[in-house]
This record gives C-alpha cells, structure tokens and sequence, in this order.
C-alpha cells in the first residue's frame, strides 16, 4: 500500500505502526523518525524560515481573513506519489493541510485524523490501523500508551500538585489547549489556563501573572526546545514577570512543543512522562 501522509503526526502513527515502508511521500515538516526525511513532500510553506513569532502569527492571521492558508499542496508531487491511501487531519489549518484542501481529482481514499483529546489520538491509532491492514499493532499500540500513561499518573498520585501554566505560543501568548491540560493533570499538575479539549487562545501576559503559576512550561507550537529558550527571552522583560511563583522558584521550563505537545501522535505520551519529570524537581 502507497501511503501519503498530509500531517506529521499521522506519519508518526504510520511508522509506529510498522508501517514506515509503506510511506511514499510526507509533508514538508516531517523529520521524525529519522528515515522520513529521505522521503519527497507533497507541501510547503510560505512562511518565511527566519520568521520571527510575531510574523509569523501576524501571517496566520492574515491568511486566515482571506479564507487562505500558509501550508500549500503541491498537486503536482501528490500525484506523482500515487497514493493508495492518504493519512490526513481535519482540526487545524494553521499547522497542516487539512483534506479539504485536496483537489478532488486527485483523492485517494483519505483517513481523517481529528484527534483534540488524548482518547482522540488513540482512536486515531486504531483508524489509521484498521485502514492500511494493521489493526492487531494499532491495539496493542493503544494498550501500550494507555499502560505508559497509566504509569505516570500513578507515580504522580499523592504528590503536591504543582499549578501550572503551558504556553502554546510566546507572540503573542497563547495557552495550551486540547490534550494539553490533560497531559499536565496526568503528569501531576493543575493546568492554570486550560481545560481538556478546548482549542488554546490568545491570552493577556496579566492573566498568566494573576495565575499565579508554580511552573511555567514554554512550549511553543512547532519548536523545538531551543527556540522555545530563544523566544522565551521577550517574556523577561514584562511587567511582573519578576513577581511570578515560577519565576521566583527557578522553575521556567522550554521544552521541545513541536516532539511532545503540538502533533497528536504517540509522543504525547513521551511530552506527558516529560512534565512529571519537570513537576517532580523541585
């Protein structure tokens, strides 16, 4: 079977399933695991690479006002890829193709990923695994993740639960959302600014203050750890940043958004062992 995949994560989900060979062209933003990256891309962007945060979310917006998108589909490369199957995303056009964007001569059958929760990656796993033939890896997939979170939580139960404030972007600022809150509570944590499945929003730096954060995780979408650090510099220079619980404690913390929190896929689970390691040192 030819898959295409249009969102990264699905490409994870794809090649955790054992189904790296089967993979014939991915997105421009794959790079994980490592051998997708030899593969040819289907998109591009057109956001600038040296853009800063700000630019960048003032294109989104942009784009968005004019019912177009930053993330193309180069035709021409999907139809060379002759898909038999493409893996794709219906829930942001922000980040990724999303299938409406497909011209219809040129579909495949296409399995929609629509995962804003953590259930919902895992119901995505078991989608893309009966679809391309490996339903009996999907479920074990699916036990093992239920298993790893299970753990953490466990681990977790009985500690002082840290109040925590994720931030999805850094400029302008903008909460976690989706399964994010929830891999902060399984992780022992109380999301200050989120609550599970709600989409992350554009935030006043006076709430994050008045939230009165224990932890503060920068973990903007589609960054990696270090330009989290690099971007995380601005926030230094706010009002009240000084006066902040997390700030006072030393406990300010970049992490890798674009492994562990922004796709939804298997390392959600890694991002959620992450934040109990993070919520654990005092």
């Amino acid at each position: 079977m030819r898959l295409v995949s249009l969102v990264p994560a699905a490409t994870e989900i794809a090649c955790a399933l054992g189904a790296a060979d089967d993979l014939v062209a991915v997105t421009h933003d794959d790079d994980h695991p490592p051998q997708v990256r030899r593969l040819p891309r289907v998109t591009r962007t057109s956001l600038p690479p040296d853009a800063t945060s700000h630019e960048i979310d003032a294109a989104v917006k942009t784009a968005a006002e004019r019912r177009e998108s930053t993330f193309h589909l180069d035709a021409g490369a999907l139809r060379d890829a002759r898909p038999d199957l493409i893996l794709g995303q219906t829930l942001c056009a922000v980040c990724a193709i999303t299938l409406d964007q497909v011209p219809r001569a040129l579909r495949a059958p296409v399995v929609p990923l629509d995962a804003s929760s953590l259930d919902g990656m895992l119901e995505d796993v078991r989608r893309v695994g009966n679809a391309i033939g490996r339903a009996r890896a999907a479920e074990l997939l699916v036990a093992s993740l239920r298993a790893r979170l299970e753990a953490v939580r466990t681990r977790s139960a009985g500690r002082s639960r840290p109040r925590v404030a994720c931030l999805e972007w850094l400029d302008p600022l903008f909460n976690g959302g989706h399964w994010v809150p929830e891999q902060v509570e399984i992780a022992g944590g109380t999301d200050v600014l989120g609550s599970p499945g709600e989409r992350s929003r554009e935030i006043a730096w006076a709430e994050v203050v008045a939230a009165s954060p224990d932890v503060l995780v920068l973990m903007p979408c589609g960054f990696d750890e270090r330009r989290a650090a690099s971007d995380g510099q601005r926030l230094r220079r706010l009002p009240g940043w000084d006066e902040v619980p997390a700030v006072r404690a030393g406990r300010v913390h970049p992490v890798d958004g674009n492994a562990f929190f922004s796709r939804p896929g298997p390392r959600l689970v890694d991002g959620a062992v992450l934040l109990a390691r993070l919520f654990a040192a005092a």
